[in-house]
């Protein structure tokens, strides 16, 4: 019996995916559940496993294919002992000309060259479900947005870029931005070509290049500093982590009570935890908080959802859990959905100090950074204590800079003093 293998529903405003790889190729003997092909989307990549045990039978969609959610990818004979690759069977990858060089996610024209170059008018019953939502939500013509897309389709790259780009008053300055394309790449030494390697952008980069870019170019970013001394709290979590961990089957670590930190914060100053939505400030009365995990494929920022309810344990938990799954790229689409604020740990790589850039919509990330021992005054005396630099980026559009610096500086009390946490005060 022949059984369909369908690309799954992928997440949230998620309508595509490009396949990546085949694991699996066909007339291969496969089991219930293994992973046959890998899916990578604009926010994760995945693997999608087979129903049954049997064959690898016929593959539908090459590698480098985009295919929509529900289009069939391949068909496995149930029961159906594997044999050896049927010839000719493969799919290779589809690569992109060496000749021309890779377009970045974020290389979107001026508004007045885009009408210009587009050919023609793109009927929206073409689009995707999220790319027709943001079209129609804004009023945008998407013949006047640069498409990226394989074949020329318009990504929700393309048009978050077009709604984050601001706006030229000038008609002079238009004009000069629409004459003035991205330089091309110098031709490099014949030496030095031989020893380079063009690879396209994955999904997920290219996305992750145009969000940033945008958060850069819609925010009012700066980034207020302050450090903490993590004596208390690294002999709090050398006293309890042995007990923490038999009760509770989980480590104790340190970003689960910068998490609980950050919760009593932001309800403490609830314009960290909000977004601007047009000319509204939408304030969120929940605490999704996203934590950064650096992976292969990127940077991911699976979403603890309601942290707000959850204990400690239930913190290290959720936390240990991402760590895990990102490992393994198991991290889905919905897992990274609805962050109302974000930590990132640049500390783990070694960092001293650094600006965290904002996820939109949110309005506010903490960065922490190593633990380093340096000398400092206490009670007029110098000693040593082990110190951390905390960075909070903001978008001053929604958060004064007193709020940003009492934000932090709550969040320095509690971690100093981690009573403070169970007292909530």
């Amino acid at each position: 019996m022949s059984i369909d293998i369908n690309v799954p529903t992928l997440g949230e405003s998620v309508s595509d995916a490009t396949i990546a790889r085949w694991i699996k190729k066909a007339g291969d003997a496969v089991a219930a559940d293994e992973p046959i092909v890998e899916l990578e989307t604009d926010k994760v990549t995945l693997e999608v496993p087979s129903p049954v045990a049997g064959k690898l039978g016929e593959i539908i969609a090459a590698e480098g294919e985009t295919v929509e959610v529900g289009a069939l990818l391949a068909r496995v004979e149930e029961g159906a002992a594997g044999a050896k690759p049927a010839p000719k069977q493969d799919t290779p990858k589809q690569e992109a000309p060496k000749s021309a060089p890779a377009k970045a996610a974020d290389e979107t024209p001026a508004p007045v060259a885009a009408a210009a170059s587009a050919p023609a008018a793109i009927d929206n019953s073409d689009l995707s479900p999220a790319v027709r939502r943001l079209v129609d939500e804004h009023k945008l013509n998407p013949a006047n947005i640069a498409a990226t897309g394989v074949g020329g389709r318009l990504t929700k790259a393309d048009v978050l870029a077009a709604i984050n780009k601001p706006q030229a008053a000038p008609a002079q300055s238009v004009t000069a931005t629409a004459n003035a394309p991205t330089p091309p790449r110098a031709t490099p030494r014949a030496v030095d070509a031989a020893r380079e390697e063009r690879v396209r952008m994955s999904k997920l980069r290219q996305v992750i290049a145009a969000r940033l870019k945008a958060a850069q170019n819609s925010a009012a970013m700066l980034t207020t500093f302050n450090e903490v001394n993590m004596s208390s709290l690294m002999k709090l979590r050398a006293d309890y982590k042995d007990a923490f961990e038999a009760a509770h089957e989980v480590r104790l670590g340190f970003m689960g009570v910068f998490v609980q930190a950050a919760i009593q914060a932001l309800r403490e100053f609830p314009a960290v935890n909000a977004e601007i939505d047009g000319t509204d400030i939408i304030y969120k009365n929940y605490y999704n908080i996203g934590v950064a995990v650096g992976t292969p494929q990127g940077l991911v920022v699976p979403v603890i959802k309601d942290a707000g309810e959850m204990s400690l344990a239930d913190t290290e938990r959720a936390i240990s859990d991402f760590g895990l799954r990102a490992r393994d790229g198991k991290i889905a689409p919905d897992d990274m959905a609805g962050g109302t604020f974000t930590i990132s740990n640049g500390g783990v790589y070694g960092s001293m100090m650094s600006t965290p850039i904002l996820n939109p919509p949110q309005s506010g990330i903490l960065g922490m950074h190593k633990i380093e021992k340096r000398a400092v005054v206490i009670d007029d005396q110098i000693v040593i204590r082990p110190m951390m630099y905390l960075a909070l980026s903001y978008d001053h559009r929604i958060i004064d800079g007193r709020e940003a610096v009492s934000f932090l500086a709550r969040i320095k009390e509690m971690v100093e003093d981690p009573r403070r946490l169970l007292m909530g005060v």
